[in-house]
């Protein structure tokens, strides 16, 4: 049967064909302004104050000006920058507003979930889409983003990585997919197993020193090809939501069924055990019905074992059940450097040995 894929039309043409919900932002203009939120923590401590700063500058040598929100340099709340309330009210206020084109999350943190209330996903959903880019607890966003109100968002690296000197080019392909420059990312090289960035080396790049070796379950007899709709974030903060009045998932997957779902995943806090504990029940909740294949980060927790299982283990033995291919160890989450990708786009996703690219169509 013929699809929008089998056949050459333009993306116009292709959104047409699929009858497509999903709402994409228009792209950062040659000198559009980049506003900034914290949502989670804000860049109030080292190294990433002067990270911060120094992105703002580089940012303005760009040409773009900046439009910062209240919160940027809070450090008054628990987990995050500041309230719950005044986090999700500036969450809601500066996606909304027309003053800036994009947002970029100041940071990562703990408790951004406690924001989600505070947070009118209503006027955000009638709002004009606008591209928000944020990793970690900013899976609270970006998720939601496209699982809430149709609307992709970048999972990506936060305000501060972009003090960086010089940039890695990881830095370069999130302002390019900003800038709608590039739709494609590919891996890197080189990983960071242990960061030299401290509070008097704000500025200093990845220590990227370790060889990316991707593990592909089952292993592939020749090149892998997957398309289908890239969803999801950091685990810790997706099983968070699990079950609650935010978790539209099964919904959502259901929506979009015939692309089928291509799964990112990657963890922080948790140890394997609780990597395998967040598989089973994000599994046993319907969430990967209609999967097309995983894309696995590196977990923060890297080469641990406990009690004979490894991260390998962790997710391989319970998700070879859907007989579609698993991709270990990819450039994505805690362990930098990570291909920025674009929650609720339509991906291809190309592995050839430790060779790997993420094409991501708007449609």
């Amino acid at each position: 049967m013929e699809t929008a894929e089998s056949i050459d039309l333009p993306v116009e043409n292709k959104r047409k064909w699929r009858q497509t919900q999903m709402r994409y932002p228009k792209n950062l203009s040659e000198h559009g302004t980049i506003g900034f939120v914290a949502p989670s923590f804000g860049c109030a401590t080292e190294p990433y104050h002067t990270a911060f700063l120094n992105a703002q500058k580089k940012f303005r040598e760009m040409g773009h000006p900046l439009d910062l929100g209240p919160n940027c340099y809070a450090d008054c709340g628990i987990g995050i920058s500041n309230t719950p309330e005044a986090c999700g009210r500036e969450l809601t206020e500066y996606y909304c507003s027309d003053k800036n084109e994009v947002l970029i999350s100041c940071g990562g943190g703990e408790l951004m979930c406690e924001t989600l209330d505070a947070v009118d996903f209503e006027q955000i959903r009638a709002a004009v889409p606008k591209w928000y880019m944020g990793y970690s607890d900013n899976t609270n966003m970006t998720y939601l983003l496209a699982t809430l109100c149709d609307t992709a968002s970048i999972y990506g690296p936060c305000a501060a990585a972009f003090g960086m000197e010089p940039w890695h080019p990881s830095l370069s392909d999130a302002y390019a997919l900003l800038r709608g420059q590039k739709h494609t990312v590919n891996g890197y090289d080189l990983w960071e197993k242990e960061s030299l960035k401290d509070a008097e080396h704000p500025l200093v790049p990845y220590h990227v020193t370790e060889q990316r070796i991707l593990h592909v379950f089952p292993e592939p007899t020749e090149a892998l090809t997957v398309q289908g709709r890239l969803i999801g974030g950091c685990v810790d903060c997706l099983v968070n939501l699990l079950g609650t009045t935010y978790d539209k998932t099964t919904g959502f997957v259901e929506k979009y069924k015939n692309d089928g779902m291509i799964w990112f995943l990657e963890s922080c806090d948790l140890n394997v055990m609780a990597i395998r504990r967040a598989v089973w029940q994000m599994k046993h909740a319907g969430w990967f019905s209609h999967v097309k294949a995983f894309l696995i980060g590196r977990p923060a927790v890297y080469g641990q074992e406990l009690m004979g299982l490894d991260q390998y283990h962790a997710v391989w033995d319970l998700l070879k059940d859907y007989g579609v291919p698993v991709v270990m160890d990819v450039d994505i989450g805690h362990l930098a450097p990570m291909m920025p990708l674009v929650c609720g786009s339509y991906a291809t996703v190309q592995v050839n040995g430790n060779d790997i690219s993420v094409k991501m169509e708007y449609l």
